[in-house]
C-alpha cells in the first residue's frame, strides 16, 4: 500500500536527488524524468559509471561519489535516490544508501526488491517502490 503522507513530505523536503541508472538516451524514463526534476528546481546527480554527463550535469560512478559532490556543493548531502535500475542491484544500492545516511529511497515503476526494502526501513530509511516519481509530482502539482 502506498504511503501518500510519505510520499509528499519525501518530495516536499528533498533538494537533492541521486538518480542510479540515469541514461543518455531521450527515449529512456530516467532521461526524461531526470529532465523534468531539473525543471521543478531538484538539483539532480545522475549516476552512471559509463556516461561523462546527461543534460549539462556530471554523471557520477557510485552515488558515494555524487554524495561528495552535493556535500563540496551544498554543504549536504544527498536527499534522495532515484533508482532506475533492476530490482537485483537493489541490494547494493540500498547498501550505499545506508552507509551515507541518505533518508530516502525511491524504486521506479518495476523495481522492487522485497529484502532490500525491508533492510533500508529497518535502518530508518524513507521507501517507495514500484512506483513513478514523476506521476507523483504531477499529482502534487494539481
Amino acid at each position: 500500500m502506498t504511503d501518500l503522507k510519505l510520499i509528499e513530505t519525501m518530495l516536499r523536503s528533498a533538494k537533492t536527488i541521486a538518480i542510479p541508472g540515469m541514461s543518455n538516451k531521450p527515449d529512456r524514463p530516467s532521461f526524461n524524468i531526470g529532465r523534468y526534476l531539473q525543471a521543478r528546481g531538484y538539483k539532480i546527480f545522475p549516476v552512471n559509471p559509463v556516461l561523462k554527463e546527461v543534460h549539462g550535469v556530471a554523471c557520477y560512478k557510485t552515488i558515494a561519489e555524487a554524495d561528495a559532490a552535493c556535500r563540496a556543493e551544498t554543504g549536504e548531502g544527498i536527499d534522495l535516490v532515484d533508482v532506475f535500475r533492476s530490482p537485483e542491484f537493489v541490494p547494493a544500492i540500498v547498501d550505499e544508501v545506508i552507509a551515507l545516511g541518505i533518508k530516502n529511497l525511491w524504486l521506479q515503476d518495476g523495481v522492487t526488491h522485497d529484502e532490500a526494502e525491508a533492510k533500508a526501513r529497518a535502518a530508518g530509511v524513507n521507501v517507495v517502490s514500484d512506483d513513478c516519481i514523476y506521476r507523483r509530482l504531477m499529482a502534487l502539482a494539481q
